[in-house]
Order: C-alpha cells, then sequence, then structure tokens
C-alpha cells in the first residue's frame, strides 16, 4: 500500500507541472554529482539534502529513495544513446565511418550527461540494485542492444572488406566500447587542460580508423583471403 507522501509524489509526477519538473531536475543533477564524489553506496539523501539547503523529508516530495535517483540519471541518457547506436548502424556509410560516428557520438553523450553515466559507469550493477529490479532488467536490455548495435557495425565491415578481421566481432566491438567507456577514470568536464569531449572523440576516432581501416580485408598471418577471424576463448567467433 503507497503512503501519503508516495502517492502525493505519484501525482505530482502524473500532473507533470513545470515548477515540481524543475525542482525534480535540480534534485537529480545534486544527487549525480554526490554519486560522483562519494560513489553510490558513499552517498545518502542527507547528503543531497544538505547540498540543496533542504532536509531529506521534504526529499520524499520528489523522489521516493536513492536507488531511485540513481536509475532516474542514467537510465533516459543510456536510452538514447541506444537509440542513436542503433541508427549509426541501419545508416549510410561504410563500418569505419559508423564506428567513428559511434565513438563521437558517446563521448559526446558522456559530455552532455556529465556526470550522470559517468555514474553508471564506475558502480557495480549489482551493487546498486538487485538484478532481478524491473530497472536492472531494463539496463541489461539496453546495455545489450547497444553492445548488438556496435557488434553488428563490425561484422558489416568485415562482410564488405572495410574492416580489417584482426578477431572477433565481439571483441573488437567490446575493445571499442571499453577504450571510451574508461575515460570514466580521468575525464573531468571542463577541468583545465582537459581535452573536450569532442576532441577525445576524434583522437579515438582515428585510432580505430588507423588500426581497423582497409580498402579490401587483409589477412591475418596464417589466414587465407576469405578466412573467418580467430575466436578468441570463452566467445562465439563472428558467424
Amino acid at each position: 500500500m503507497q503512503s501519503g507522501i508516495s502517492r502525493r509524489r505519484a501525482a505530482a509526477l502524473a500532473e507533470g507541472g513545470a515548477a515540481y519538473a524543475e525542482r525534480r531536475a535540480e534534485i537529480i543533477a545534486t544527487a549525480a554529482r554526490i554519486f560522483r564524489e562519494k560513489g553510490f553506496r558513499g552517498a545518502s539523501l542527507a547528503d543531497v539534502a544538505e547540498s540543496l539547503g533542504t532536509d531529506r523529508a521534504s526529499l520524499y516530495y520528489y523522489i521516493g529513495s536513492k536507488e531511485e535517483l540513481f536509475h532516474e540519471i542514467v537510465r533516459d541518457a543510456a536510452e538514447a544513446n541506444a537509440q542513436q547506436a542503433e541508427a549509426i548502424r541501419d545508416g549510410a556509410g561504410s563500418a569505419v565511418d559508423k564506428l567513428g560516428d559511434l565513438i563521437t557520438a558517446l563521448m559526446s553523450s558522456y559530455s552532455t550527461h556529465y556526470p550522470y553515466l559517468f555514474v553508471y559507469i564506475q558502480e557495480d550493477l549489482s551493487k546498486v540494485a538487485d538484478g532481478r529490479s524491473a530497472w536492472a532488467r531494463q539496463m541489461t536490455v539496453i546495455n545489450k542492444r547497444y553492445d548488438d548495435a556496435v557488434i553488428g557495425i563490425v561484422e558489416s565491415g568485415f562482410e564488405d572488406g572495410s574492416i580489417r578481421p584482426v578477431g572477433p566481432a565481439r571483441v573488437i566491438a567490446y575493445g571499442i566500447i571499453g577504450m571510451v567507456n574508461w575515460t570514466h577514470r580521468w575525464y573531468r568536464e571542463g577541468a583545465s587542460g582537459m581535452p573536450s569531449a569532442a576532441e577525445i572523440g576524434r583522437s579515438f576516432t582515428e585510432m580505430v580508423r588507423s588500426g581497423l581501416s582497409s580498402g579490401a580485408a587483409v589477412p591475418l598471418a596464417g589466414q587465407e583471403p576469405g578466412d573467418q577471424p580467430p575466436a578468441a576463448p570463452g566467445l562465439p567467433g563472428t558467424p
């Protein structure tokens, strides 16, 4: 059974008033900064309330829990990234160009949503929410959609010869995703001397382009033209 404050919060969300939405967005933005500074487990709603100059009880009119704050911070941004990756995969252009578009788009998203998405990356999902929860299931689906889009781009590059078959598509895709995601360890939006997200995206794009691009597929040592890339232990080879 919902409490009185839960019913008031649900009604305010459903009504969609501008002032309520603005205050809720402010709370979410403040929480994202505190999560970044203290980590999800180290932060509390009391920290959020103190930073906003209010009390914790007042927050419950806008948000139900610390977990709900975290969920709101990352889900919409992650969904938008998955949609964009799928659009890039399904759009026009060579596979190498698509990988470049995807890299720059992801870095742009990390800048736009800084530090929201970095909060999600740096936290172990199992420590944030029960893997059986609705949110955890949603995020698993969203993440898989993104992964599948990148893998699909790499596979299309194998097929048309624009990407050198240096390994299984899944390994290459995860390598690219991991390279961009690792920026959560060192990228600080607006810090003195820090390259912009766009500059980082361009640098990563050139690294990938230089390493993978080929006018025609170049077999690895011991391979014949047309051979599939070798499968990595524990990972399926490309179809």
